[in-house]
């Protein structure tokens, strides 16, 4: 039996601390049946007939029954065997012995990183076969830390500007400090870690690094992503023009969309305003994948998850298991039980060697990573409103 899915048929507070399985062709088919055998004479036959139809029925729905439990089967080994194969890299992680292969009814705290290797072609997981890794290879714009509470109805993703100027683990240069996204670079997602540990006192539990290449495509296997444009602009860096209202994105132009920067009108801009953009798309994105045109949909489902699993690399630790019980504790979540939280900055500084940089606002970090964890992050984004990410039609 194969184990393949199917193929598509065309297709300052310190406390703060896509089809209906039923259609009008099925009911007349239903109706004219129903008037069929209430017009059979009443013969001994007639009576006998009933049964006959009912036990070939039964014996129907049960054969149908065994396949569809056989396929689903086939299915779940398949996409075990999917999870299985996503590449595992070492990124430091000392499992908490406490969550250690029992992670359910516990926080996580998941380091989420978008990696962009250029033209050089080579993975994550490749660069890492011989143990070292190479400085500059692979950037990471995108730096996002998931904390997932333990009742798993709930999720909040800080994003770190790429820029802020923070202690990074391993450098010697500027008293050892430098924009955030030099930690990946130069040190891969083992100084990545140690890097977002330091800063934020959150113990990271598992990496997710996901190529951009990846994203680009997992927009095409659920069939686009709708966002909003509010004001129509052209951005001269990738010459692209977005023209104001609904637009569905998929594959280049989604991935141009979220690498936005320049030009955005509005008061969000640069790299900030790339961050909007970016947690945007993602609440769309969490939308589209969370719906039942893409749940209850085995062919687009099963699109989905070989791309995840073609371009998603994660730490050693993270075993299939836990993947997939995170996954399947997590299914009731719809993307309003999401927070999206930008890191709060005081302004900006400039480095003779790094340029430009973003200066964090510690002490409300601070309050943001306690209220996090405490599972109260209401209030802190009541405090601090402009800290959560604006409803859909306000983001350029």
């Amino acid at each position: 039996m194969s184990h393949r899915p199917p193929e598509e048929a065309d297709d300052s507070d310190p406390s703060l601390s896509d089809s209906d399985p039923s259609s009008p062709d099925d009911a007349e088919t239903r109706n004219s049946s129903s008037d069929a055998s209430d017009h059979h004479p009443r013969g001994d036959g007639a009576r006998r007939k009933p049964f006959v139809v009912r036990h070939k029925a039964l014996t129907a729905a049960a054969v149908v029954l065994v396949l569809l439990v056989s396929s689903a089967g086939g299915y779940l080994y398949w996409a075990n065997q999917q999870l299985a194969a996503i590449p595992r890299v070492p990124a430091g992680i000392i499992p908490d012995p406490e969550k250690d292969h029992n992670e359910g009814g516990k926080p996580l705290n998941i380091l989420m990183l978008g990696a962009d290797h250029g033209d050089v072609g080579e993975s994550v997981a490749e660069d890492l076969e011989d143990g070292e890794w190479t400085p500059g290879q692979h950037l990471s714009d995108t730096i996002i830390v998931a904390h997932i509470p333990a009742d798993r109805d709930t999720a909040q993703l800080i994003s770190l500007p790429r820029d802020s100027w923070v202690k990074v683990d391993g450098l010697d240069g500027d008293d050892g400090y430098s924009k955030i996204n030099a930690a990946f670079s130069t040190g891969g997602p083992a100084r990545a870690v140690a890097t977002v540990e330091d800063l934020t006192g959150m113990k990271i539990d598992h990496v997710a690094i996901i190529d951009w290449a990846g994203f680009r495509d997992l927009t095409s296997a659920v069939g686009g992503v709708r966002v909003f444009i509010p004001e129509g602009f052209t951005d001269t860096s990738q010459n692209v023009t977005w023209d104001e209202g609904y637009i569905t994105l998929k594959g280049e132009p989604a991935l141009q969309y979220v690498r936005t920067r320049h030009d955005l009108p509005g008061p969000v801009k640069d790299d900030f305003g790339r961050i909007a953009r970016q947690q945007n798309f993602l609440r769309a994105l969490m939308g589209k994948l969370l719906s039942n045109g893409t749940t209850n949909n085995p062919v687009r489902f099963g699109k989905v998850l070989n791309t995840l699993t073609r371009f998603l690399t994660v730490d050693e630790t993270w075993d299939t298991d836990e993947i997939r019980g995170l996954a399947l504790s997590m299914r009731s979540i719809g993307s309003e039980d999401v927070d999206f939280v930008t890191a709060a900055n005081v302004g900006f500084g400039d480095s003779e060697t790094a340029g430009n940089y973003v200066k964090l606002d510690m002490r409300k970090l601070r309050q943001l990573i306690n209220a996090v964890e405490a599972d109260d992050v209401d209030r802190y984004l009541d405090r601090y409103p402009e800290q959560r990410l604006a409803d859909e039609k306000s983001v350029n």
